[in-house]
């Protein structure tokens, strides 16, 4: 009961029913690295609890053993090994199917993006090393941040590797959407399963940008309260890191968010149609080439990348705003992996 609980929990942000499991066509291996940390923990319990995976690797540097026999001991199907050091990485890595990527140090009060950057760039160039190696046809999902870099940073590593594939490297900005859909719902007195917000920009600040002139169901609203909804939206994980009053970041949501995106990657690799996503991607949509819109997820990563659709002047306006900082971002990703 549980586990179908879960299941539906993990479903909740699709307007689409997982194909019955009768239709498998096999089940999946998926990696976390960085799986004894704050998202990782939680990420890797509600991976296991996804009835798609079949063989759960987890990785840190350190504590993966216990929290592999602690997440082997739920009754569900998928097969756990835990993993530690980087003498293990390449045997955690083997012909992976997804990689989800929580590995860094999270954010402190006080801190930046740019501080995360400093420590966080390291860390996600060498993981992404050991994917071209090992699983080099893996969906990455990103959740390191500056994610705004740290994509950009793997697309660099993964093409003087030889096996850049656009299609299979996304940010994970799926946290930006769920926190969107809550204070939407909370707002407005909607029943949040049943409330879509697209996210487009990137996934810091002011590059996060909630359309929510295209949120179903519609709700008139007042400009004081968009403004506030999107400011909200854009500041939730300084809200989290500010009420744990440095004793960290926001990581249960964001391993909830996590293993949603993984959960749609999946789906769409074991053939369900119609999984959409809001996903920052390689991308033609706007002038810089990183950028997060809906994405239509097929069998091998990305099938479509949706286009902004039609955008408010407050929209507009905000999206003209964010780019400098995201083309700053974006740039300071490709000259780190470039420079090493």
């Amino acid at each position: 009961r549980a586990v179908t609980i879960m299941a539906a929990l993990l479903r909740a942000s699709s307007r689409t029913v997982s194909k019955a499991l009768g239709d498998q066509t096999r089940g999946y291996k998926v990696a976390v690295l960085g799986a004894a940390g704050g998202i990782g923990q939680p990420c890797g319990l509600l991976m296991k609890m996804n009835p798609l995976v079949t063989e759960l690797s987890l990785y840190d540097i350190a504590g993966t053993p216990g929290v592999a026999a602690d997440v082997s001991h739920v009754n569900t199907g998928a097969q756990v090994k835990g993993y530690a050091g980087d003498a293990e990485l390449g045997a955690a890595l083997k012909d992976a199917d997804v990689v989800i990527i929580p590995a860094g140090v999270p954010r402190k009060p006080g801190m930046t993006r740019d501080d995360l950057f400093k420590i966080n760039a390291g860390i996600v160039a060498g993981l992404t090393e050991a994917c071209a190696a090992h699983c080099p046809k893996a969906m990455i999902n990103m959740i390191s941040n500056p994610v705004n870099s740290t994509v950009p940073i793997a697309s660099e590593i993964l093409k003087k590797k030889g096996v850049y594939d656009p299609k299979k490297l996304f940010g994970v900005t799926t946290l930006d959407v769920v926190r969107a859909k809550t204070f939407y719902a909370e707002k407005n007195g909607l029943e949040t399963a049943k409330v879509d917000v697209p996210v487009v920009g990137g996934h810091a600040g002011i590059t996060i940008l909630p359309l929510l002139s295209q949120a179903t169901p519609k709700v008139a609203m007042t400009d004081d309260v968009i403004d506030a909804l999107t400011k909200r939206t854009q500041d939730g994980g300084t809200e989290v890191v500010a009420a744990k009053a440095g004793k960290g970041s926001a990581t249960l949501s964001m391993a909830y968010a996590g293993a949603l995106f993984a959960d749609a990657c999946l789906r769409a690799k074991n053939g369900e149609a119609n999984v959409v996503e809001c996903t920052y991607v390689e991308s033609t949509v706007t002038e810089v080439p990183f950028f997060a819109t809906k994405v239509t997820l097929g069998k091998e990563g990305v099938e479509k990348i949706h286009g902004l659709g039609e955008l408010s002047a407050y929209e507009q306006k905000a999206l003209d705003a964010m780019m400098p900082e995201l083309k700053d971002s974006i740039n300071k990703g490709v000259e780190f992996a470039n420079g090493m």
